[in-house]
């Protein structure tokens, strides 16, 4: 599993982690039932420590992306239920759209931005 980690960012590692598989997971590169390195794998592969690989693979089991089996390891979850998005991600959304409506972008240029990225997660 190749993650292009920034060490300088102000975001936390632990983020980046989490980030990165989610979107492996939505662009299909990371398929339900596929086994993740074992949180010492991930760290020495990173070069991070065991603890924050542990805290990435915590949010992402915490969040229903991961499970862990005993005998399997670590693995991609099933597509979750369609429950609708988690209420984090509405209000980043909200956030993030908020910003760009501030930027002078208008709605059709946001929707259109839009579609364009979630297109591209899907690649």
């Amino acid at each position: 599993m190749l993650l292009k980690l920034d060490f300088s960012s102000d975001q936390p590692i632990y983020m980046q982690i989490r980030n990165q598989m989610v979107l492996a997971v939505a662009r299909g590169e990371l398929r339900p039932g596929e086994r993740l390195p074992t949180i010492r794998a991930l760290a020495e592969e990173c070069g991070i420590n065991m603890m924050t690989a542990n805290r990435a693979y915590q949010q992402l089991r915490q969040e229903g992306y991961i499970v862990t089996d005993r005998r399997l390891g670590t693995v991609v979850a099933s597509v979750k239920d369609t429950a609708g998005p988690r209420p984090e991600t509405v209000e980043a959304l909200r956030l993030h759209l908020g910003e760009l409506r501030l930027s002078g972008v208008g709605l059709d240029e946001a929707l259109a931005l839009c579609r364009k990225l979630y297109e591209e997660g899907t690649k």
